[in-house]
């Protein structure tokens, strides 16, 4: 990546505080499938509760990715559709996809019980590599 950045002009997280919260990548993710309404969206998504799912739509829809039809019916009848810009988010959510396909959680009654450990590597306590991110314990030169 670039380097490190200030928060406010650091595009990660600019792009996380637009995203943020439990269930607004699941919200995208199921309207990528095309244009929904919010009783398929909140049966898709188990366990959201309505509040919930009404503050991430409002959200999505004050930052552009989310657009919100209301048909003059009786009842209301309203929908959701991903503008062009929320459909610019399908390779990212396709690539967390991806990546969450290849974690597993660890085993109960480990250390590590409750959290995910990539598939076919050990436990961070086993690997004896440094990722690229953990600061070297070597001195400069």
């Amino acid at each position: 990546m670039d380097e490190e950045c200030a928060d406010d002009g650091c595009p990660v997280a600019r792009a996380v505080q637009i995203l943020d919260g439990r269930w607004t990548m699941l919200v995208i993710r199921d309207l990528l499938g095309g244009t929904k309404r919010f009783t398929e969206l909140r049966t898709s998504l188990v366990g959201i509760s309505p509040k919930t799912l009404t503050d991430r739509l409002r959200s999505l829809e004050e930052h552009g990715l989310v657009l919100r039809v209301i048909h003059a019916e009786v009842p209301p009848r309203v929908e959701y559709t991903l503008t062009d810009t929320g459909l610019s988010l399908e390779p990212a959510i396709r690539a967390l996809g991806a990546w969450g396909a290849t974690m597993t959680p660890a085993p109960a009654g480990t250390p590590e019980a409750g959290v995910s450990q990539p598939l076919g590597l050990p436990s961070p306590a086993g690997r004896r590599g440094r990722s690229a991110m953990e600061p070297s314990a070597e001195p400069a030169a």
